[in-house]
């Protein structure tokens, strides 16, 4: 089963990616659950797909993500990140393996999962 860690403090966007991951058969995890340091928790999570937003309340996703790729226990993990601006090239510079565009469909992310 594939484990996919949610990194957006939008909670209702959250509940639903949750369920509907959930429904489709996906391990899924939140950040929203574990306050504190995010790569420490990302590395206690150790998910197959992160699923991060670019603006993650006061911290920046595209800086995560680059710490993230220099880190040898947790640059495998697979990123896709979202945003409502299009941020495509910045953040496949930074280290994202994809991007999507709010608002997406299910199946749009689905599909990214699935790849």
């Amino acid at each position: 089963m594939t484990k996919v860690l949610l990194a957006d403090d939008d909670f209702t966007m959250v509940s639903l990616l949750k369920t509907l991951l959930n429904l489709e058969g996906y391990q899924v995890m939140t950040l929203l659950d574990k306050p504190g340091d995010i790569l420490a928790n990302i590395r206690a999570s150790n998910p197959d797909v992160l699923l991060l937003d670019v603006y993650l309340g006061d911290r920046n996703g595209m800086d995560l993500v680059r710490r993230i790729r220099k880190d040898e226990e947790l640059k495998k993990i697979r990123i896709i990140m979202v945003s409502g601006l299009d941020k495509t090239e910045e953040c496949l510079a930074a280290g994202a393996d994809k991007f999507l565009l709010k608002p997406y469909m299910p199946n749009e992310l689905f599909d990214l999962l699935r790849a």
